[in-house]
């Protein structure tokens, strides 16, 4: 676990950027992808950005300079700039400052993470945050630990935390047909997202396997081997079950 942010960072570690993503938040986005992660998710499409020393070194005004290149292309668009990984929150200090430079500029900001964080290490950071990605990789206890090596209490304490200070979020769910695609799983999830007043859509991200090659070329055992990627019948039925509840989906 974390411990709560005590210093500002000057540099951190990042695996790559993207220019002018579309689908990790609104409008045209500069996002960063950090290394370092605490969980071991089982499809993992980034296993590359598992441990912080296999990144790049870079500063927080190297980055904001490359950030200011793209500024009118996030700001007529309703972009801005999203933090990803890797567990973003895995380097609190320097992803905190890469957020508040980047509200000096007035540019939007995102948090994509897993949630799995000590509370107060994320109060730090969200300060600055304007959307928050949440991927919450199942809802019953024992499946999200297969699916993440880790437990999901962090994630719903985050998630409620989220909730109590309005802070606008999109869930972000993985169907793994096999796996987490367990009616009574997605129900649960449902019906935990019922209780919360501050998330904006649910997303249903149907499993691939993009990152397969990537295990292997780690030498890391890829156990989805066998898994099929959902139909479109499966996602659907996994949404119908959000939108019962009055979620909005995407």
């Amino acid at each position: 676990m974390l411990h709560p942010v005590s210093e500002v960072a000057t540099s951190g570690y990042i695996h790559s950027v993207e220019t002018c993503g579309t689908v990790d938040g609104p409008g045209i986005r500069f996002i960063i992808f950090t290394t370092g992660c605490p969980l071991r998710c089982l499809y993992c499409s980034n296993p590359d950005c598992r441990y912080l020393e296999h990144g790049k070194q870079v500063t927080v005004d190297e980055l904001i300079a490359e950030i200011k290149k793209y500024t009118s292309y996030m700001k007529a668009s309703g972009g801005g700039v999203t933090i990803s990984g890797g567990e973003p929150l895995f380097q609190p200090e320097f992803v905190r400052e890469i957020f508040r430079r980047c509200k000096e500029l007035g540019i939007h900001t995102a948090l994509d993470t897993s949630g799995f964080c000590n509370l107060e290490t994320a109060k730090s950071v969200l300060e600055f945050v304007d959307l928050v990605l949440l991927d919450i990789k199942s809802f019953e206890p024992a499946t999200y630990t297969k699916v993440t090596g880790v437990e999901i209490k962090p994630t719903l304490i985050l998630a409620k935390y989220l909730s109590d200070i309005n802070k606008p979020a999109w869930i972000r769910f993985v169907l793994v047909p096999d796996l987490t695609d367990d009616t009574d799983n997605i129900a649960g999830l449902a019906d935990f997202i019922f209780t919360l007043n501050n998330i904006q859509r649910v997303e249903v991200l149907p499993f691939h396997k993009m990152g397969e090659y990537k295990w292997e070329e780690l030498g890391y055992e890829y156990k989805l081997k066998e898994t099929p990627i959902p139909t479109s019948e499966q996602v659907e039925k996994a949404l119908n079950i959000f939108r019962s509840k009055g979620i909005f989906t995407l």
